[in-house]
């Protein structure tokens, strides 16, 4: 089977990674090793776990019997939302680390700002003090808004690397969009098709997808990747798993683009984070 390899794409420090990466939230610990090496066999080389699924020692295993040079795979693991403190973050990063069995890490992500304990500021120094010691490549954040990026530049010079938020055809954050574009962050999508269901029913994605002989996961996946986002779609099936990465034989055409962006609809399937909370229900 011929391997399916994702463009790369560069982030502020230099550092590049492929467009499109695996994700493994929730990803049983027990099934999570199969389903990275997987992803592997189909050309992901783009990882993405935290500590929070309880999963990045079945994705350490994985990588490290791949058989694929470390310097080919890139991996992301994010530290949660109640290790903001200086010393919390710097013993929730050994603990990954650990877990994964790496010397040092593509990326580390703080996964949610939690406004509410206003700790985030402290949390991004440590990240940066991480990545300035060579124990990380790039550091960035995750479901974070404009209000919050903001901050973190005010206060520390730095904005981050990549901004990992929930991002599909319903919800398209255009404000925040358009901040990364002006300030050099990059976009990454979670859950880029929306957790399946309405979305991959809808009669413009299904018509779209027809035309183009693909499933109407890649036709979304696609809308993602011509616009430059970085997309980390998630399966446990293998030909699922194989046709998410297979994005690469077809284009979109400009209406196709507008029919897809004409679908926003301001709908989140997971937490608003001007107010979710350490105790709230988790992504």
């Amino acid at each position: 089977m011929t391997e399916i390899l994702a463009p790369m794409v560069t982030l502020a420090p230099g550092v590049q990674l492929p467009q499109v990466g695996f994700g493994v939230f929730q990803v049983p610990p027990a099934a999570v090793e199969d389903a990275v090496t997987s992803a592997l066999a189909a050309g992901y080389r783009h990882i993405d776990t935290a500590a929070l699924y309880r999963n990045e020692a079945g994705v350490g295993r994985s990588v490290a019997s791949s058989g694929l040079p470390r310097s080919e795979i890139f991996v992301t693991t994010k530290v949660w939302n109640d290790h903001h403190r200086r010393d919390d973050v710097l013993r929730a990063f050994d603990a990954s680390m650990h877990r994964l069995g790496l010397d040092v890490l593509d990326l580390y992500l703080i996964h949610w700002p939690v406004p509410s304990a206003d700790r985030y500021v402290e949390a991004w120094r440590t990240l940066l003090e991480l990545r300035d010691s060579g124990r990380v490549r790039a550091v960035g954040v995750s479901n974070f808004l404009p209000a919050h990026l903001e901050r973190l530049v005010a206060e520390t010079g730095e904005l981050p690397s990549i901004n990992q938020v929930e991002l599909h055809p319903y919800l398209q954050q255009h404000e925040l969009v358009a901040y990364h574009a002006t300030h050099g962050v990059r976009t990454q999508a979670w859950s880029p098709i929306a957790r399946g269901g309405v979305l991959l029913s809808d009669p413009v994605v299904t018509h779209i997808a027809a035309r183009h002989g693909v499933s109407p996961a890649q036709a979304v996946l696609r809308w993602h990747v011509q616009q430059g986002y970085i997309v980390i779609p998630r399966s446990v099936t293998p030909a699922r798993i194989r046709e998410n990465i297979d994005l690469w034989h077809f284009r979109l055409d400009d209406e196709e683009m507008a029919q897809m962006a004409a679908l926003d609809r301001g709908e989140r399937i997971g937490p608003d984070p001007a107010v979710f909370a350490m105790d709230a229900s988790p992504r």
